[in-house]
C-alpha cells in the first residue's frame, strides 16, 4: 500500500470515529425529536467537488414526514459540517437493502 493511500484512509478513520462520536451525543435528541431508535453510518464518500458525504441509515419507533426527514437532514448537516443523507431502513429494497444492512455501522 502506498503511503499516501494510507495517510488518506488514517484520516477517513478518524472522521468516521469523530462522526460517530458526535452521533453518539445527538442520539437523545434523535429519540426525542424524530422518535429514531437505531442509526447506523454505511457510507463517507467523495463527490464530483471533492466534498465528502455521509450516509446514515434510520430506523424509527414512529414513521416520520418528509418534510421531517429533510428537517432532520439538514439539522445532521449543520451538526456534523459534512453533507448527510438520510436512508430509512423501510425504505430500502432489494440488492441495495442487502448491501447496506452488510456494511452499516450502529451507533
Amino acid at each position: 500500500m502506498r503511503l499516501g493511500t494510507l495517510i488518506e484512509l488514517t484520516k477517513i478513520m478518524t472522521l468516521l470515529e469523530q462522526l460517530k462520536s458526535k452521533l453518539e451525543v445527538y442520539k437523545p435528541i434523535l429519540l426525542e425529536k424524530y422518535n429514531i431508535h437505531q442509526l447506523g453510518i454505511f457510507g463517507l464518500v467523495e463527490n464530483c467537488n471533492n466534498n465528502q458525504e455521509l450516509n446514515i441509515l434510520i430506523d424509527y419507533i414512529e414513521a416520520p414526514s418528509l418534510l421531517d426527514l429533510v428537517e432532520l437532514e439538514n439539522w445532521l448537516t449543520e451538526k456534523l459540517t459534512i453533507t448527510v443523507h438520510i436512508f430509512t431502513k423501510n425504505g430500502l429494497k432489494g440488492q441495495r437493502r442487502q448491501r447496506i444492512l452488510s456494511e452499516v455501522s450502529y451507533i
